[in-house]
């Protein structure tokens, strides 16, 4: 689609932006910019809301500095939490958490190199211990807890995600596909695979959330680059696709913004301000 130029006079309550490959930077850090614009935005009135596929105890832990009053949607939206309040929490059957588990071993048998995060409410678990797959979870998991036997932790899940080296739509994705359309099935990321309940993911949290804040579409600005991103730009009159963002994204989203690495996020949010 054609990218609409943007608004003259944008009347901006909420902000929601996925996390990587939108907000950080290309070192994966929150750009130093943000925490002004954090002050500026709650001086205006403005939500902050960071929207991932993370845990909440990570993205708590990175906007620790400023996150009074600020909206965490975690987990692709199956967890979300205000002000160390619980929102929302989508849980899932431990039948399905059985079956993601056991459906992944038997490709790890038969020779697919992956790991298998259980995301729990408390904390997250994972059975495969080394360091080259913890290298991939550590910066999603801040909360992190290695078990023996996933089937075996006693916790309440809201998320089961799947790091895949390779490409996770060759043999990951395939193989979890049965499980729709009773559950969701969703590419993250260039090697994460999530599933979660059917009726949860970023969207459905970002409608929530307006909502419970008395906000509506046109003045929720949301900024997004990957697949998992789509629904929670579908929420938002002013949605924004990352230069880097992939193809989808780019045609679903009604404005385009500078890349994740060009300080995309804070730019475009800067200028919606000086706007309003």
């Amino acid at each position: 689609m054609s990218h609409a130029p943007m608004p003259e006079r944008p009347d901006v309550r909420l902000v929601v932006v996925d996390m990587d490959g939108t907000l950080l930077d290309g070192d994966g850090q929150v750009p130093d910019g943000l925490w002004p614009l954090l002050d500026r935005m709650r001086e205006a009135g403005v939500v902050f809301a960071p929207a991932s596929g993370r845990q909440y105890a990570t993205l708590a832990a990175m906007f620790a500095r400023a996150a009074e009053g600020m909206v965490f949607i975690a987990e692709n939206g199956g967890y979300v939490v205000r002000d160390d309040e619980e929102v929302s929490a989508a849980t899932l059957p431990v039948s399905l958490v059985t079956d993601v588990v056991r459906r992944m071993r038997a490709l790890a048998d038969d020779g697919t190199d992956l790991g298998v995060v259980v995301c729990g409410r408390r904390t997250a678990y994972v059975e495969r211990h080394d360091r080259a797959f913890l290298d991939h979870v550590d910066p999603y998991y801040a909360s992190l807890t290695e078990v023996d036997d996933l089937l075996a932790v006693d916790d309440t899940a809201v998320k089961v995600a799947v790091f895949a080296f390779g490409d996770p739509t060759e043999r990951v994705e395939p193989a979890l596909a049965p499980l729709r359309p009773d559950h969701q099935v969703v590419v993250s990321g260039a090697h994460w695979v999530d599933v979660m309940d059917a009726a949860v993911h970023k969207g459905v949290a970002v409608r929530r959330l307006q909502e419970t804040l008395g906000v509506t579409a046109a003045q929720t600005a949301a900024f997004g680059d990957y697949l998992n991103d789509l629904e929670m730009l579908d929420e938002a009159e002013l949605s924004f696709a990352m230069d880097n963002a992939h193809p989808d994204v780019l045609d679903r989203a009604r404005h385009r913004a500078p890349a994740n690495t060009e300080d995309g996020v804070v730019r475009t949010v800067t200028a919606l301000l000086d706007r309003a």
